[in-house]
């Protein structure tokens, strides 16, 4: 029983990794966001205000990289917790799932991802054409 628990400890750690790093990068994109739009209009260039949107879909994109891999450790988690405590490997391979849910397409437009990086990319666009 001990492996077992020792085994989710890890996958846990693994998972914990993920949403930080999901975290991390909401806010160095609303910082670098932020920070490109303020030079941008310091130097008065409305049209280079659009460069502002590289960073919200390059972070968009990676934030669901994170959020993906978040979901293919829950579903090792939950394969683990139920395997008999003499069938544990250690084994951090998160193919055990063959949910068609699991895609980094699915976690690029779920709720949670899409509403802070629509959010994000109005803000730029109103700021645009502010």
């Amino acid at each position: 029983m001990d492996a077992k628990l020792k085994h989710l400890e890890f996958i846990q750690g693994v998972i914990n990794r993920m949403a930080s790093n999901s975290f991390l990068l909401k806010g160095w994109n609303v910082v670098l966001v932020s920070a490109l739009l303020v030079l941008i209009t310091r130097e008065g260039g409305g049209d280079l205000a659009l460069i502002a949107l590289a960073p919200v879909i390059m972070f968009w994109g990676l934030d669901a990289y994170f959020l993906w891999q978040e979901r293919l450790y829950r579903a090792l988690y939950d394969h683990v917790r139920l395997l008999d405590p003499h069938d544990i490997d250690f084994a951090m391979k998160t193919g055990v799932s063959a949910s068609t849910k699991l895609t980094w397409w699915a976690a690029l437009f779920s709720r949670t991802i899409l509403v802070f990086y629509i959010a994000v990319a109005i803000a730029v666009i109103v700021a645009i054409l502010i």
